[in-house]
């Protein structure tokens, strides 16, 4: 194992992460995998993918969460919070950034490169849930209960929005009891009961239990969210349109750090920058609360049967809930134009098999030339 860092060096080290971790998740696995355990040699191979595992056993932004982790192992609670608050602050920066160019009066231009960007996100969901398939499809127990999971979390995403939560939870608790007697029901029930009901006390008590349903109850983290962010934002509290969501979401991916900033620009359109700062808050403390109380015990829930009976059914629903995201997402589209740019990043993705930032930039600048020259 290599030296103990300095709480400097991770402060260095995450941050560059957190500034190039363009590309989600797995742009995120494979950088902090070369910091950690090829350059440094911090954490060993297995202990690292185990942490991937487990992480993946938890609610909210997975990344961000083995990203924390990874830094408390290698220098416990001060380093989870440096390198934890160094991988998110960079593209939360940003992000907010960004959403007061899109939010505040744009001209015509900005708001041209919005709507090309945000016409390409329902391929991008439909592509971040195909490439999440093979390997839940690979670990199912039985063919019928993924399909079913699979299916009604599609179902959920695509015509129930903020009670996706609800839906993920009850299929990892199906799966609990077909796989343990009702006597370990206790463990997953609370969190059952606590993914409904509605917060009305105000903007920012509304847009801080939005946030804690993104980073406390929802699993599967970037895509999975979509479709409660915009039952909340756009539908109940009509804190942004349709297409000003679209335009979130876009940012979401083509800043770096992780997916789950997107609940910045939600908050930032629903109050400002407080509102923006407010809903980051809410939505990460989770993930930090969860190494912070409980990294040392990672070892025992990553052999939890109960645990990954959980995942098991909340897994597939999860993968369902980003194939039925594109649902709402497309039919914010308006124009005729950018159900051509839609179906050009479908091509993109699965045939030329392009990344995804390159293709929401190259939407961008479609949607840029098409507000110039009307």
């Amino acid at each position: 194992m290599g030296s103990v860092p300095g709480l400097l060096t991770v402060l260095r080290s995450w941050g560059r992460i957190g500034c190039l971790g363009f590309g989600g998740p797995p742009a995120h696995i494979r950088l902090l995998r070369e910091l950690c355990v090829d350059r440094e040699g911090w954490i060993d191979a297995e202990e690292f993918e185990d942490a991937i595992a487990t992480c993946n056993l938890l609610p909210g932004p997975s990344s961000t969460q083995l990203a924390i982790f990874t830094a408390w192992r290698v220098r416990g609670p001060a380093g989870a919070v440096v390198g934890g608050l160094a991988f998110i602050v960079p593209g939360l920066v940003a992000i907010l950034a960004l959403a007061a160019l899109f939010l505040g009066g744009p001209p015509d231009w900005v708001l041209g490169a919005g709507a090309g960007a945000g016409a390409a996100v329902a391929a991008v969901a439909v592509h971040a849930g195909w490439g999440l398939t093979p390997a839940s499809w690979g670990r199912r127990e039985s063919t019928a209960r993924w399909a079913v999971y699979a299916a009604a979390g599609a179902a959920a995403a695509a015509l129930l929005g903020p009670w996706v939560v609800v839906v993920l939870l009850a299929c990892g608790l199906v799966e609990l009891i077909v796989r343990h007697p009702a006597r370990d029901l206790s463990a997953v029930l609370p969190l059952a009961v606590a993914g409904g009901g509605t917060v009305g006390a105000g903007a920012l008590l509304s847009l801080a239990w939005t946030s804690f349903k993104v980073g406390a109850l929802s699993y599967g983290g970037g895509f999975v969210i979509i479709p409660l962010m915009q039952a909340d934002a756009v539908a109940e509290h009509h804190w942004m349109s349709g297409s000003q969501f679209l335009n979130a979401v876009a940012l979401g991916q083509v800043t770096p750090g992780p997916v789950v900033h997107t609940v910045a620009v939600v908050g930032y359109a629903a109050a400002g920058l407080v509102g923006g700062l407010l809903a980051a808050v809410v939505a990460f403390g989770p993930s930090f609360a969860f190494v912070l109380l409980g990294g040392r015990h990672f070892d025992r829930l990553r052999a939890d049967r109960r645990a990954q009976a959980f995942l098991a059914g909340a897994g597939p629903a999860a993968i369902g809930a980003i194939y039925g995201s594109a649902v709402p997402l497309a039919r914010e589209l308006t124009d005729a134009w950018q159900y051509a740019v839609l179906a050009g990043a479908a091509v993109a993705l699965f045939v030329l098999r392009r990344g995804v930032v390159a293709v929401l930039v190259t939407a961008a600048v479609v949607g840029t030339a098409v507000a110039l020259a009307s």
